[in-house]
């Protein structure tokens, strides 16, 4: 196995079996781990017997903490940059270090892995041969619906990352600008309460509604070229 002075790993979503034999080996091997919670982190370190030291890097601090990791592995360290889930980089830190890494002539590599974006996609049974990811949707309500009109104008399907807090009032704006466009809305991927919620966004509106929203979601949009397929009930592990 080549060993880089960097490595991007990516965790599992959700449940830990997801993680691959090679960011086992990668993260056994390094130096330091790099990654956004110290104490979450740590946890699925410890199921693996994993006791490398642990070097914080959020949103808050890449731009300060890149530099350094940049000199220790110029030094000889080596690094596997990890984040809560998922791939760093997207939707997480990851970014400013990669174009430190860059600049200064670092190699670094990336361990494919598991990304929310793409298991929601193919779960959600929309057209998947070309699609826009668009990470969270804006906070603000006129940005917002900016965002939800090109999705359901668009020619191919739309991902965005949306927090329990702001999923029924996003799902009102999109049903405000088209009630009857293909959505679906994923929850808690690949743990216990996985749930696929597909139909028109009215129809998935009413079943979110009558329940109290939790966990992590993705809302994947149909485009002009989707599908208006009948509405499923909303399924999870406990009911298939």
């Amino acid at each position: 196995m080549i060993e880089y002075p960097v490595s991007f790993v990516s965790l599992p979503i959700g449940n830990r079996d997801d993680i691959t034999r090679r960011a086992l080996e990668v993260l056994s091997s390094v130096n330091v781990i790099v990654c956004e919670d110290t104490r979450h982190t740590g946890l699925l370190l410890s199921h693996y017997g994993i006791s490398q030291p642990l070097l914080s890097m959020h949103e808050h601090n890449e731009a300060a903490r890149a530099p350094e990791i940049v000199r220790r592995a110029l030094a000889g360290e080596r690094f596997a940059v990890v984040t809560d889930a998922g791939m760093p980089g997207i939707s997480d830190p990851g970014y400013r270090l990669i174009q430190e890494l860059k600049c200064c002539g670092v190699p670094f590599t990336v361990l494919p892995g598991p990304s929310a974006a793409t298991t929601a996609l193919v779960g959600s049974g929309l057209p998947s041969d070309a699609f826009f990811f668009g990470g969270f949707l804006p906070v603000k309500p006129g940005k917002r619906s900016a965002c939800l009109q090109t999705a359901a104008a668009s020619s191919h399907t739309s991902v965005f990352y949306e927090s329990p807090h702001r999923i029924i009032k996003t799902l009102e704006a999109l049903a405000a600008i088209d009630p009857d466009v293909p959505v679906c809305v994923a929850r808690e991927l690949t743990k216990i309460f996985e749930t696929y919620h597909r139909g028109s966004v009215s129809q998935v509106l009413g079943e979110l509604h009558s329940q109290v929203p939790k966990g992590e979601f993705v809302l994947i949009i149909g485009g002009v070229n989707a599908p208006r397929y009948s509405h499923q009930p909303a399924y999870n592990q406990h009911n298939i």
